[in-house]
């Protein structure tokens, strides 16, 4: 049941793709259900279809995950709706496979694209030793600054081999 959070942020795109589209048509917003009800129940199977597929994809907010979704969610719910005695132009189809498009993969896309910033801005925090911001306080990080304190001082009082080429493990 590890779709069941991914199902329900679909669940509301579906259901603001349904209002957005009644309002549109100067229908009643308030019967977004009579619209979204096909929709939803495809959604419902398309989650399914993709956790039960043999080669699935691992995680509900992949965007394979939400391809799948989003397939059997236009399919199916424009099946449902035409069994149900409703229309389905192909404008309408047009437009849901685009806004459902949109809405269902979209959103993995964009959670793809911050999870895979936040991982950069963190790989690159633990390549310097030591975290990017200070979370006690405001004072700027100097990024610059050794991380040790004392290391540093030590650091000033040693000659380095490589200034001295007379002291260097290579001297005569």
């Amino acid at each position: 049941m590890r779709f069941v959070p991914a199902f329900i942020v679909d669940a509301v795109l579906v259901l603001v793709f349904a209002v957005i589209g009644r309002a549109s048509h100067g229908e009643d917003p308030g019967g977004f259900l009579l619209t979204a009800w096909p929709f939803i129940v495809a959604l419902l199977l398309g989650h399914v279809v993709a956790a039960l597929m043999p080669a699935r994809p691992r995680r509900p907010w992949s965007l394979a995950w939400g391809a799948v979704v989003w397939l059997v969610t236009v399919v199916g719910g424009l099946l449902l709706r035409v069994v149900a005695g409703d229309t389905a132009q192909i404008a309408f189809i047009i437009v849901t496979t685009l806004v459902l498009g949109v809405f269902l993969v979209g959103w993995r896309a964009l959670a793809a694209l911050l999870r895979r910033r936040a991982g950069r801005a963190s790989d690159a925090g633990a390549a310097r030793g030591r975290p990017e911001e200070r979370e006690d306080d405001d004072t700027p990080v100097d990024r610059d600054a050794p991380a040790d304190a004392a290391a540093s001082e030590r650091a000033q009082e040693e000659p380095s081999p490589e200034a001295d080429p007379e002291s260097g493990p290579h001297a005569r």
